[in-house]
């Protein structure tokens, strides 16, 4: 998968508080995936997040992993299957885009849930 790039008119949705190791939620680091619409931008305060991004749900290894390091960002497409791994002293937020309201709707495909912040 190439990077891809959330479309210039598309908008912020929701955000994360930050997560360390300490309290990242468990859906994170298991494979997950964005929502139908839904980008993901992961952004990199501290140490480093690496990303595995995986061809679809059952495959067995990832089909790229990238290491993104503090002051760094990476997107996630639409219906995209990864996970992510961080270093002792990562701290990571993600940031949810989309091109239409989405702010009632999940912005990910997993079973564990975590709370976002809305930007309305």
């Amino acid at each position: 998968m190439e990077h891809q790039r959330i479309p210039p008119h598309w908008t912020v949705q929701r955000s994360t508080k930050f997560f360390t190791k300490e309290n990242v939620p468990p859906a994170l680091v298991t494979r997950h995936n964005t929502a139908e619409g839904v980008f993901g931008q992961l952004c990199v305060m501290e140490g480093t997040v690496t990303y595995f991004g995986f061809a679809d749900a059952e495959a067995p290894e990832p089909e790229m992993t990238l290491v993104i390091n503090a002051g760094e960002f990476a997107t996630s497409p639409p219906e995209y299957w990864h996970k992510v791994a961080l270093s002792d002293d990562a701290q990571f937020n993600l940031v949810f885009w989309a091109e239409t309201d989405k702010s009632k709707e999940p912005v990910f495909g997993a079973k564990e849930t975590f709370h976002t912040q809305s930007n309305s």
